[in-house]
């Protein structure tokens, strides 16, 4: 059973690497090799990244949160409904993607790839996944909007594809080590979204 497991991460692996190098060539390691010749058309670039948030065992969050760059600034768009009303509730990326469980817990913790403190936006001091909070509305719905330098869709600077969206039942505080957001009630991996939707 472990065999072609192994081969499709290996698959994704070496698909990864030419995706976000544009090369499928060995000879890339070359320092003389011109990879501008065979780099992905312009028109392929990633403009967006989305993640489908799907409900933890025993909750109701559901929703859509789109990531966009803009001139190094990454634009981010939430509809989230299933929360509890009239409550704030945490919203983090997560270090992986991985949305096999059933609590969430298989997303890691908060992605900090430059291990600082962890935090609420408009500290330079937090993790690159804190994203704050999100507030529900009397029927637990709401829409979020938020700006950040410290991430990326594809890099270099903290690319966050692939990892993932959690949403925690409780408010993060800003307390450390994670803000004290409690269990995670809402899960979706960030992948790349379709340009022609």
């Amino acid at each position: 059973m472990n065999k072609p497991l192994s081969l499709t991460a290996g698959a994704l692996v070496a698909a990864y690497a030419v995706f976000t190098s544009g090369c499928a060539h060995s000879s890339c390691c070359d320092a003389k090799h011109d990879h501008a010749s065979h780099a992905a058309p312009a028109g392929n670039a990633v403009k967006q990244l989305v993640a489908v948030v799907q409900p933890t065992a025993g909750n109701k969050c559901t929703g859509v949160v789109r990531f966009t760059e803009v001139d190094g600034t990454v634009y981010v768009y939430g509809e989230i409904s299933g929360l509890t009303p009239n409550q704030r509730h945490a919203m983090h990326i997560h270090e992986f993607g991985d949305g096999t469980g059933t609590d969430g817990t298989k997303a890691g913790g908060h992605y900090n790839p430059e291990e600082k403190p962890h935090g609420l936006p408009g500290s330079d001091a937090r993790h690159a996944g804190d994203l704050g909070n999100l507030q529900a509305d009397a029927q637990g719905k709401t829409v979020y909007r938020g700006e950040f330098s410290n991430i990326s869709l594809l890099g270099p600077k903290n690319p966050i594809i692939g990892r993932g969206v959690i949403i925690h039942a409780k408010p993060d505080d800003g307390g450390q080590p994670v803000g004290n957001a409690g269990p995670r009630v809402g899960f979706g991996t960030i992948g790349v979204a379709n340009p022609k939707q």
